[in-house]
Protein backbone atom coordinates (compact mmCIF):
# COMPACT_ATOMS: atom_id res chain seq x y z
CA UNK A 1 0.00 0.00 0.00
CA UNK A 2 1.23 3.64 -0.43
CA UNK A 3 2.35 6.01 2.12
CA UNK A 4 -0.65 7.82 1.85
CA UNK A 5 -2.81 5.27 2.14
CA UNK A 6 -0.71 3.83 5.01
CA UNK A 7 -1.20 7.37 7.13
CA UNK A 8 -4.53 7.53 6.09
CA UNK A 9 -5.41 4.27 8.10
CA UNK A 10 -3.53 4.72 10.97
CA UNK A 11 -4.86 8.10 11.44
CA UNK A 12 -8.82 6.74 10.79
CA UNK A 13 -7.42 4.05 12.96
CA UNK A 14 -6.60 6.48 15.97
CA UNK A 15 -9.91 8.49 15.38
CA UNK A 16 -11.88 5.50 15.29
CA UNK A 17 -10.44 4.95 19.29
CA UNK A 18 -12.95 7.69 20.07
CA UNK A 19 -9.82 9.62 22.33
CA UNK A 20 -9.15 13.22 22.10
CA UNK A 21 -6.47 14.11 19.74
CA UNK A 22 -4.05 16.67 19.60
CA UNK A 23 -1.87 16.37 15.89
CA UNK A 24 0.35 19.27 16.16
CA UNK A 25 2.65 18.81 13.41
CA UNK A 26 0.37 17.84 10.88
CA UNK A 27 2.09 19.10 7.60
CA UNK A 28 -0.82 21.44 6.02
CA UNK A 29 -1.34 21.68 1.94
CA UNK A 30 0.28 25.18 2.25
CA UNK A 31 3.72 24.21 2.90
CA UNK A 32 3.81 21.47 0.20
CA UNK A 33 2.36 18.88 1.95
CA UNK A 34 -0.89 18.18 0.13
CA UNK A 35 -0.73 14.63 0.00
CA UNK A 36 -0.20 14.35 3.82
CA UNK A 37 -2.69 17.03 4.51
CA UNK A 38 -5.55 15.29 2.27
CA UNK A 39 -4.78 11.92 4.08
CA UNK A 40 -5.18 12.64 7.95
CA UNK A 41 -8.55 15.43 6.10
CA UNK A 42 -9.42 11.85 4.74
CA UNK A 43 -9.13 10.30 7.95
CA UNK A 44 -11.75 12.73 9.80
CA UNK A 45 -13.79 12.47 7.32
CA UNK A 46 -14.74 9.36 7.29
CA UNK A 47 -14.70 9.46 11.04
CA UNK A 48 -16.91 11.85 10.82
CA UNK A 49 -19.59 9.95 8.12
CA UNK A 50 -18.95 6.50 10.11
CA UNK A 51 -20.20 8.27 12.97
CA UNK A 52 -23.12 10.13 11.72
CA UNK A 53 -24.38 7.39 9.78
CA UNK A 54 -23.92 4.44 12.11
CA UNK A 55 -26.03 6.75 14.78
CA UNK A 56 -28.78 7.28 12.35
CA UNK A 57 -28.71 4.06 11.30
CA UNK A 58 -29.77 3.26 15.13
CA UNK A 59 -32.33 5.88 15.28
CA UNK A 60 -34.30 4.86 12.37
CA UNK A 61 -34.31 1.14 12.88
CA UNK A 62 -35.59 1.91 16.28
CA UNK A 63 -38.33 4.18 15.13
CA UNK A 64 -39.16 1.18 13.01
CA UNK A 65 -39.55 -0.71 15.76
CA UNK A 66 -41.61 1.46 17.96
CA UNK A 67 -44.31 2.06 14.56
CA UNK A 68 -44.44 -2.05 14.87
CA UNK A 69 -44.93 -2.00 18.32
CA UNK A 70 -46.93 0.59 19.90
CA UNK A 71 -47.27 -0.90 23.59
CA UNK A 72 -43.08 -1.14 23.51
CA UNK A 73 -42.25 0.28 27.09
CA UNK A 74 -38.99 2.34 26.52
CA UNK A 75 -38.47 2.19 30.12
CA UNK A 76 -37.63 -1.38 29.89
CA UNK A 77 -35.32 -1.02 27.37
CA UNK A 78 -32.07 0.75 27.08
CA UNK A 79 -31.02 0.37 23.63
CA UNK A 80 -33.78 2.86 22.46
CA UNK A 81 -32.43 5.71 24.78
CA UNK A 82 -30.46 6.33 21.46
CA UNK A 83 -30.26 10.12 20.76
CA UNK A 84 -28.87 13.27 22.36
CA UNK A 85 -31.09 16.57 22.98
CA UNK A 86 -30.39 18.05 19.34
CA UNK A 87 -29.53 15.86 16.29
CA UNK A 88 -26.06 18.10 15.31
CA UNK A 89 -23.17 15.11 16.18
CA UNK A 90 -20.62 16.78 14.60
CA UNK A 91 -18.75 20.27 14.14
CA UNK A 92 -15.76 20.96 12.33
CA UNK A 93 -14.19 24.45 13.39
CA UNK A 94 -12.32 26.12 10.11
CA UNK A 95 -10.39 29.30 9.88
CA UNK A 96 -11.32 30.41 6.60
CA UNK A 97 -14.14 29.46 3.46
CA UNK A 98 -10.83 28.37 1.23
CA UNK A 99 -10.36 25.48 3.49
CA UNK A 100 -13.93 25.08 4.15
CA UNK A 101 -14.29 24.27 0.50
CA UNK A 102 -11.75 21.74 0.74
CA UNK A 103 -13.11 19.42 3.30
CA UNK A 104 -16.75 19.92 1.86
CA UNK A 105 -16.29 19.11 -1.07
CA UNK A 106 -13.89 15.94 0.19
CA UNK A 107 -16.73 15.09 2.42
CA UNK A 108 -18.99 15.09 -0.33
CA UNK A 109 -16.53 13.11 -2.45
CA UNK A 110 -16.78 10.55 0.02
CA UNK A 111 -20.45 10.49 0.78
CA UNK A 112 -21.76 6.97 0.05
CA UNK A 113 -25.26 8.47 -1.56
CA UNK A 114 -26.25 8.18 -4.80
CA UNK A 115 -28.07 11.71 -4.97
CA UNK A 116 -25.09 14.11 -4.27
CA UNK A 117 -24.49 16.14 -8.11
CA UNK A 118 -26.23 18.82 -6.56
CA UNK A 119 -25.04 19.05 -3.45
CA UNK A 120 -22.57 22.35 -4.14
CA UNK A 121 -25.01 23.87 -6.49
CA UNK A 122 -25.21 27.29 -4.23
CA UNK A 123 -22.05 26.26 -1.92
CA UNK A 124 -19.90 26.93 -4.95
CA UNK A 125 -21.68 30.42 -5.39
CA UNK A 126 -20.76 30.90 -1.46
CA UNK A 127 -17.68 29.64 -1.51
CA UNK A 128 -15.67 30.48 -4.94
CA UNK A 129 -15.25 28.14 -7.67
CA UNK A 130 -11.35 28.27 -7.81
CA UNK A 131 -9.15 25.91 -7.25
CA UNK A 132 -7.83 25.72 -3.61
CA UNK A 133 -4.50 24.86 -4.49
CA UNK A 134 -4.22 26.89 -7.34
CA UNK A 135 -0.59 28.89 -6.59
CA UNK A 136 -0.45 32.35 -8.21
CA UNK A 137 1.74 32.91 -10.91
CA UNK A 138 5.18 35.64 -10.64
CA UNK A 139 4.15 36.55 -7.46
CA UNK A 140 6.47 38.01 -4.75
CA UNK A 141 5.28 36.37 -1.83
CA UNK A 142 6.49 33.08 -1.02
CA UNK A 143 4.57 29.55 -2.38
CA UNK A 144 2.96 28.93 0.78
CA UNK A 145 1.48 32.69 1.42
CA UNK A 146 -0.04 32.19 -2.13
CA UNK A 147 -1.43 28.67 -1.84
CA UNK A 148 -3.12 29.64 1.72
CA UNK A 149 -4.68 32.67 0.68
CA UNK A 150 -5.41 31.93 -2.75
CA UNK A 151 -8.89 31.00 -2.41
CA UNK A 152 -12.00 33.07 -0.56
CA UNK A 153 -10.54 34.07 2.86
CA UNK A 154 -13.32 35.14 4.54
CA UNK A 155 -13.70 33.85 8.16
CA UNK A 156 -17.06 33.92 8.45
CA UNK A 157 -19.18 31.00 7.54
CA UNK A 158 -21.61 28.78 9.37
CA UNK A 159 -23.76 26.38 8.03
CA UNK A 160 -25.42 22.85 8.49
CA UNK A 161 -25.40 19.06 6.43
CA UNK A 162 -28.12 17.10 6.61
CA UNK A 163 -27.86 13.36 5.39
CA UNK A 164 -31.00 11.03 4.69
CA UNK A 165 -30.99 7.70 3.10
CA UNK A 166 -30.51 8.96 -0.63
CA UNK A 167 -29.09 12.56 -0.49
CA UNK A 168 -26.89 15.06 1.47
CA UNK A 169 -28.00 18.62 1.90
CA UNK A 170 -25.95 21.85 2.54
CA UNK A 171 -27.28 24.93 4.50
CA UNK A 172 -30.11 22.61 6.22
CA UNK A 173 -31.75 24.03 9.15
CA UNK A 174 -29.19 23.37 12.16
CA UNK A 175 -31.61 21.49 14.32
CA UNK A 176 -32.19 19.25 11.47
CA UNK A 177 -28.20 18.65 10.27
CA UNK A 178 -26.06 15.52 11.71
CA UNK A 179 -22.80 18.10 10.56
CA UNK A 180 -22.48 21.84 11.12
CA UNK A 181 -19.43 23.54 9.56
CA UNK A 182 -18.12 26.76 10.90
CA UNK A 183 -15.39 29.48 11.59
CA UNK A 184 -15.17 29.88 15.50
CA UNK A 185 -16.26 33.76 14.68
CA UNK A 186 -19.16 33.19 13.00
CA UNK A 187 -20.32 30.67 15.78
CA UNK A 188 -19.17 33.27 18.53
CA UNK A 189 -21.49 35.63 17.18
CA UNK A 190 -24.59 32.90 17.06
CA UNK A 191 -24.42 32.01 20.17
CA UNK A 192 -24.15 35.93 21.38
CA UNK A 193 -26.77 36.61 19.02
CA UNK A 194 -24.81 38.69 16.76
CA UNK A 195 -26.37 37.42 13.99
CA UNK A 196 -29.95 37.69 14.61
CA UNK A 197 -29.02 41.24 14.95
CA UNK A 198 -27.08 41.83 11.78
CA UNK A 199 -29.62 40.27 9.57
CA UNK A 200 -33.27 40.94 11.32
CA UNK A 201 -31.87 44.55 13.52
CA UNK A 202 -33.73 42.72 15.84
CA UNK A 203 -32.71 42.49 19.92
CA UNK A 204 -30.15 40.04 21.00
CA UNK A 205 -31.47 35.99 21.07
CA UNK A 206 -28.82 34.02 21.63
CA UNK A 207 -29.43 29.87 20.36
CA UNK A 208 -26.67 27.65 20.40
CA UNK A 209 -28.71 24.65 21.61
CA UNK A 210 -28.06 22.93 18.07
CA UNK A 211 -24.50 22.34 20.07
CA UNK A 212 -25.60 20.62 23.07
CA UNK A 213 -25.04 17.52 21.43
CA UNK A 214 -22.20 17.59 19.61
CA UNK A 215 -19.91 14.42 19.94
CA UNK A 216 -17.08 15.07 17.72
CA UNK A 217 -15.23 18.19 16.93
CA UNK A 218 -12.53 18.76 14.70
CA UNK A 219 -10.29 22.07 15.09
CA UNK A 220 -8.43 22.01 11.62
CA UNK A 221 -6.18 24.63 10.75
CA UNK A 222 -5.94 25.63 14.38
CA UNK A 223 -2.68 27.35 13.69
CA UNK A 224 -4.01 29.63 11.73
CA UNK A 225 -7.23 30.15 13.77
CA UNK A 226 -4.07 30.74 16.70
CA UNK A 227 -3.25 34.01 14.07
CA UNK A 228 -7.38 35.30 14.01
CA UNK A 229 -8.64 35.15 17.44
CA UNK A 230 -8.31 32.41 20.04
CA UNK A 231 -10.42 33.14 21.84
CA UNK A 232 -13.40 33.21 19.99
CA UNK A 233 -12.36 29.27 19.49
CA UNK A 234 -11.95 28.38 23.56
CA UNK A 235 -15.75 30.35 23.75
CA UNK A 236 -17.36 28.12 21.38
CA UNK A 237 -15.95 25.11 22.77
CA UNK A 238 -16.91 25.87 26.48
CA UNK A 239 -20.70 26.36 24.86
CA UNK A 240 -20.61 23.29 23.41
CA UNK A 241 -22.36 20.01 25.45
CA UNK A 242 -24.71 22.62 27.45
CA UNK A 243 -28.01 21.70 28.90
CA UNK A 244 -30.36 23.34 26.13
CA UNK A 245 -33.23 25.70 27.08
CA UNK A 246 -35.76 24.57 24.68
CA UNK A 247 -37.40 21.13 23.99
CA UNK A 248 -36.18 20.41 20.51
CA UNK A 249 -36.83 16.07 20.53
CA UNK A 250 -39.99 14.77 20.41
CA UNK A 251 -39.70 11.94 23.22
CA UNK A 252 -37.84 12.68 26.12
CA UNK A 253 -37.45 9.19 27.23
CA UNK A 254 -35.47 8.17 24.23
CA UNK A 255 -32.71 10.55 25.51
CA UNK A 256 -29.11 8.95 26.35
CA UNK A 257 -28.95 9.29 30.35
CA UNK A 258 -25.21 11.06 30.27
CA UNK A 259 -27.36 13.47 28.61
CA UNK A 260 -29.71 14.00 31.04
CA UNK A 261 -27.12 14.21 34.22
CA UNK A 262 -25.03 16.56 31.87
CA UNK A 263 -22.36 14.42 31.57
CA UNK A 264 -22.14 14.61 27.65
CA UNK A 265 -18.74 16.67 27.63
CA UNK A 266 -16.92 12.98 28.92
CA UNK A 267 -18.56 11.57 25.47
CA UNK A 268 -17.09 14.14 23.14
CA UNK A 269 -14.09 13.43 21.24
CA UNK A 270 -12.08 16.55 20.03
CA UNK A 271 -9.37 16.46 17.67
CA UNK A 272 -7.05 19.06 17.16
CA UNK A 273 -4.86 19.54 14.00
CA UNK A 274 -2.04 22.35 13.68
CA UNK A 275 1.31 22.94 11.78
CA UNK A 276 3.07 23.65 15.16
CA UNK A 277 1.96 23.60 19.02
CA UNK A 278 1.42 26.94 21.43
CA UNK A 279 0.75 26.83 24.98
CA UNK A 280 -2.70 28.30 24.58
CA UNK A 281 -3.28 25.21 22.27
CA UNK A 282 -1.85 23.16 25.49
CA UNK A 283 -4.15 24.32 27.59
CA UNK A 284 -7.38 24.32 25.46
CA UNK A 285 -6.10 20.20 24.77
CA UNK A 286 -5.51 20.02 28.24
CA UNK A 287 -8.86 22.29 30.16
CA UNK A 288 -11.55 21.55 27.16
CA UNK A 289 -11.16 18.19 26.30
CA UNK A 290 -12.57 15.42 29.11
CA UNK A 291 -13.25 12.31 26.96
CA UNK A 292 -13.26 9.41 28.98
CA UNK A 293 -12.15 7.42 26.57
CA UNK A 294 -8.58 9.06 27.14
CA UNK A 295 -6.20 11.34 25.03
CA UNK A 296 -3.60 10.86 22.42
CA UNK A 297 -1.05 14.02 22.00
CA UNK A 298 1.42 13.09 19.01
CA UNK A 299 4.46 14.69 19.48
CA UNK A 300 8.11 15.19 16.95
CA UNK A 301 11.34 16.47 17.53
CA UNK A 302 12.49 19.10 15.00
CA UNK A 303 15.87 19.36 13.05
CA UNK A 304 15.09 23.50 13.37
CA UNK A 305 14.82 25.90 10.45
CA UNK A 306 19.08 27.92 10.48
CA UNK A 307 20.28 25.82 7.54
CA UNK A 308 17.19 28.29 5.58
CA UNK A 309 19.46 31.50 6.50
CA UNK A 310 21.39 32.31 3.32
CA UNK A 311 23.89 35.02 4.78
CA UNK A 312 26.55 34.79 7.61
CA UNK A 313 25.28 36.73 10.53
CA UNK A 314 26.09 36.71 14.29
CA UNK A 315 22.28 35.56 15.85
CA UNK A 316 22.91 36.27 20.01
CA UNK A 317 20.51 34.52 21.93
CA UNK A 318 20.00 36.34 25.00
CA UNK A 319 18.10 34.01 27.78
CA UNK A 320 16.11 35.96 30.72
CA UNK A 321 14.64 34.18 33.74
CA UNK A 322 11.09 33.74 34.43
CA UNK A 323 9.57 31.96 36.76
CA UNK A 324 6.21 31.74 35.75
CA UNK A 325 3.85 32.02 32.81
CA UNK A 326 2.67 35.47 34.71
CA UNK A 327 5.45 36.75 35.24
CA UNK A 328 6.63 36.26 31.86
CA UNK A 329 5.72 39.21 29.90
CA UNK A 330 7.36 41.87 32.88
CA UNK A 331 10.57 39.45 32.73
CA UNK A 332 11.29 39.95 28.68
CA UNK A 333 10.05 43.67 28.88
CA UNK A 334 12.77 43.90 31.69
CA UNK A 335 15.37 41.99 29.80
CA UNK A 336 14.72 44.23 26.52
CA UNK A 337 14.95 47.25 28.03
CA UNK A 338 17.92 46.65 30.34
CA UNK A 339 20.02 44.79 27.84
CA UNK A 340 18.95 45.50 24.12
CA UNK A 341 17.06 48.83 24.80
CA UNK A 342 20.60 50.62 25.68
CA UNK A 343 22.94 49.67 22.80
CA UNK A 344 20.03 50.78 20.29
CA UNK A 345 19.97 54.01 21.51
CA UNK A 346 23.59 54.44 22.03
CA UNK A 347 24.45 53.40 18.21
CA UNK A 348 24.16 56.20 15.55
CA UNK A 349 23.38 53.25 12.94
CA UNK A 350 19.89 52.92 12.28
CA UNK A 351 17.83 50.22 10.65
CA UNK A 352 16.64 48.22 13.66
CA UNK A 353 13.61 45.83 12.76
CA UNK A 354 11.95 45.28 16.21
CA UNK A 355 9.58 41.86 15.80
CA UNK A 356 7.17 41.03 17.92
CA UNK A 357 4.68 37.78 17.88
CA UNK A 358 1.71 38.87 20.18
CA UNK A 359 -0.81 41.61 19.67
CA UNK A 360 0.05 43.06 23.50
CA UNK A 361 3.21 42.69 23.26
CA UNK A 362 3.07 45.01 19.93
CA UNK A 363 0.98 47.59 22.00
CA UNK A 364 3.74 47.73 25.15
CA UNK A 365 6.74 48.04 22.87
CA UNK A 366 4.89 50.87 20.81
CA UNK A 367 3.81 52.55 24.23
CA UNK A 368 7.37 52.60 25.85
CA UNK A 369 8.72 54.06 22.15
CA UNK A 370 6.68 56.85 22.13
CA UNK A 371 7.59 57.51 26.30
CA UNK A 372 11.64 57.42 25.46
CA UNK A 373 10.81 59.48 22.16
CA UNK A 374 12.30 56.90 19.82
CA UNK A 375 12.85 57.21 16.54
CA UNK A 376 9.79 54.38 15.18
CA UNK A 377 7.58 53.55 12.81
CA UNK A 378 5.50 50.69 13.22
CA UNK A 379 3.32 47.98 10.87
CA UNK A 380 0.47 45.97 13.10
CA UNK A 381 -2.34 43.78 11.61
CA UNK A 382 -4.13 46.81 11.90
CA UNK A 383 -2.26 49.26 10.37
CA UNK A 384 -3.68 50.77 7.27
CA UNK A 385 -2.15 50.66 3.57
CA UNK A 386 -0.70 54.07 3.17
CA UNK A 387 0.50 54.20 6.92
CA UNK A 388 2.05 50.70 5.80
CA UNK A 389 3.69 51.90 2.74
CA UNK A 390 4.82 54.84 4.39
CA UNK A 391 6.89 53.27 7.33
CA UNK A 392 8.56 51.00 5.26
CA UNK A 393 9.39 53.88 2.91
CA UNK A 394 10.83 56.16 6.06
CA UNK A 395 12.29 52.89 7.28
CA UNK A 396 14.08 51.94 3.87
CA UNK A 397 15.22 56.19 3.38
CA UNK A 398 16.69 55.72 7.34
CA UNK A 399 14.60 58.78 8.35
CA UNK A 400 13.12 56.40 11.24
CA UNK A 401 15.64 54.20 13.32
CA UNK A 402 13.30 51.53 14.63
CA UNK A 403 10.33 49.61 12.67
CA UNK A 404 8.31 48.01 14.80
CA UNK A 405 6.69 44.85 13.53
CA UNK A 406 4.10 41.97 14.61
CA UNK A 407 4.12 38.68 13.36
CA UNK A 408 0.40 38.68 12.96
CA UNK A 409 0.85 41.65 10.29
CA UNK A 410 3.92 39.30 8.13
CA UNK A 411 1.58 36.60 8.53
CA UNK A 412 -1.28 38.29 6.65
CA UNK A 413 1.24 39.74 4.20
CA UNK A 414 4.05 38.67 4.15
CA UNK A 415 6.07 42.12 3.61
CA UNK A 416 10.11 42.30 2.70
CA UNK A 417 11.22 45.06 4.75
CA UNK A 418 14.14 46.49 3.43
CA UNK A 419 16.45 48.30 4.77
CA UNK A 420 17.13 46.49 8.30
CA UNK A 421 21.02 45.54 9.48
CA UNK A 422 19.77 44.91 13.28
CA UNK A 423 16.93 41.98 13.61
CA UNK A 424 15.39 42.47 17.41
CA UNK A 425 13.56 39.16 17.95
CA UNK A 426 11.94 40.34 21.30
CA UNK A 427 9.88 37.15 20.89
CA UNK A 428 10.36 33.89 18.62
CA UNK A 429 7.67 33.62 15.47
CA UNK A 430 5.11 30.64 16.28
CA UNK A 431 5.67 29.57 12.93
CA UNK A 432 8.86 28.60 12.05
CA UNK A 433 9.63 29.04 8.85
CA UNK A 434 9.13 32.91 9.46
CA UNK A 435 12.29 33.31 11.54
CA UNK A 436 14.66 32.96 8.57
CA UNK A 437 12.68 35.14 5.95
CA UNK A 438 13.40 37.62 9.07
CA UNK A 439 17.08 37.34 9.09
CA UNK A 440 17.39 36.72 5.30
CA UNK A 441 15.83 40.50 5.14
CA UNK A 442 19.31 41.91 6.13
CA UNK A 443 20.64 40.50 3.21
CA UNK A 444 20.86 44.27 1.93
CA UNK A 445 23.57 45.15 5.21
CA UNK A 446 27.00 45.24 5.18
CA UNK A 447 27.53 44.17 8.55
CA UNK A 448 24.03 42.25 9.89
CA UNK A 449 23.35 41.85 13.33
CA UNK A 450 20.64 39.71 15.44
CA UNK A 451 19.69 39.56 18.59
CA UNK A 452 16.77 37.35 19.85
CA UNK A 453 15.37 37.32 23.80
CA UNK A 454 14.11 33.80 25.05
CA UNK A 455 13.05 32.32 28.35
CA UNK A 456 12.51 28.70 29.13
CA UNK A 457 9.05 28.99 28.55
CA UNK A 458 9.57 29.65 24.81
CA UNK A 459 10.72 25.89 24.62
CA UNK A 460 7.68 25.28 22.27
CA UNK A 461 9.41 28.04 19.93
CA UNK A 462 12.41 27.88 20.38
CA UNK A 463 12.69 23.73 19.66
CA UNK A 464 10.89 24.35 16.08
CA UNK A 465 13.99 27.44 15.50
CA UNK A 466 17.28 25.70 16.53
CA UNK A 467 15.90 21.97 16.67
CA UNK A 468 15.04 19.85 19.83
CA UNK A 469 18.28 18.74 21.12
CA UNK A 470 20.02 22.60 20.90
CA UNK A 471 16.91 23.98 22.39
CA UNK A 472 17.28 21.54 25.18
CA UNK A 473 20.87 23.08 25.74
CA UNK A 474 20.82 26.08 26.13
CA UNK A 475 17.31 25.43 28.08
CA UNK A 476 19.43 23.46 30.66
CA UNK A 477 22.75 25.22 30.61
CA UNK A 478 23.81 27.91 32.92
CA UNK A 479 24.92 30.78 30.65
CA UNK A 480 23.01 33.19 29.35
CA UNK A 481 23.96 33.90 26.03
CA UNK A 482 24.30 32.11 22.76
CA UNK A 483 25.61 32.30 19.65
CA UNK A 484 24.43 30.63 16.11
CA UNK A 485 26.31 31.70 13.23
Amino acid sequence: MSDNLNSRLRFFSLCNSYRDIMHCNKKPFYLKGSKVDSSTMDAYIMHALSHVHRTRDVVIKNDTKLRNDANTDILDDNSYRDQGFTRPKVLFLLPLKSIARRVVKRLIQLSPLTQKDNAMGLFKKDFDESDDEEETENSSKPADFNLLFAGDVEDHFLFGIKYTKKSVKLYSNFYASDIIVASPLALKLKIDGGEDIKKKGCAKDSDSNFLSSIEIVVVDHADVISMQNWSHLHSVLEQLNQLPSKEHVANVMRIRPWYLDQRERYYRQTIILSSYLTPEMNALFNRSCSNYEGKVKLVTEFTGVLPKIQLEVRQVYEQFDASSVGESDDARFDCFCTRVCPKIQESDEGGVLLFVSSYFEYIRMSNFLKSQDASFCRIGEATSQPDISRARLWFFEGQKKILLYSERSHFFHRYKIRGGHHLVVYSLPGRKDFYPELVNMLGESSNPKCNVLFSPLDILKLERIVGTSSARRLISSDKSMFVFC
